[in-house]
């Protein structure tokens, strides 16, 4: 059996972590910070809170490092840890508040999303209210399946799948508003 040296190398960085080795921190920190930056992002509009998630998350993890098993992967574990830390966040910031608000919605065929920009995207996302923007996030994003949603966010799984609906067809108003503004429609 063939050890794969690079799943090596980060089990051996976990254990200096463990044992306080700012060397070993500092690689894994430069190791996952872009991708969990990119996680915080996803939740938090400004970039300047979602590095302050981050850094906040990366406490977290190293604290809370000797807890990590090795039953799933490592990348996973703190993913998971940024994501809890930006949900406990937006609920201090702004105490969610999954309703049934009814917005006007465009039944209108998608067009191909090819030629809009992941910036246009990110804004449109980031326009979503705080409830439909955290549901949306937890499914479409990291792969949550409902009942695990509702557990997270201490909801019914009726309204997560309520709020998704609700997040796709909101998304779906402003991708065909952005796309009448951009054809000079407006």
């Amino acid at each position: 059996m063939k050890i794969i040296p690079l799943h090596n190398q980060t089990n051996q960085l976990i254990a200096d972590a463990i044992q306080q080795k700012r060397d070993a921190q500092q690689k894994l920190f430069a190791q996952y910070s872009p991708k969990m930056l990119g996680v915080c992002r996803q939740y938090v509009k400004d970039i300047h809170h979602a590095e302050d998630l981050m850094l906040s998350g990366f406490l977290k993890v190293f604290t809370n490092l000797s807890k990590f098993k090795n039953e799933g992967s490592f990348e996973g574990w703190i993913r998971r840890i940024m994501i809890n830390t930006c949900i406990s966040y937006l609920r201090k910031k702004n105490p969610v508040q999954l309703t049934d608000q009814d917005y006007v919605f465009n039944d209108q065929a998608t067009q191909s999303l090819e030629s809009t920009e992941v910036e246009d995207i990110q804004k449109m996302i980031d326009g979503l209210p705080i409830g439909y923007k955290m549901v949306f996030n937890l499914y479409a994003v990291e792969g949550y399946k409902h009942a695990e949603i509702a557990s997270e966010l201490g909801i019914t799984e009726s309204t997560s799948k309520s709020q998704l609906f609700k997040a796709r067809k909101w998304l779906q108003a402003q991708y065909l508003q952005l796309n009448k503004t951009a054809n000079g429609d407006k």
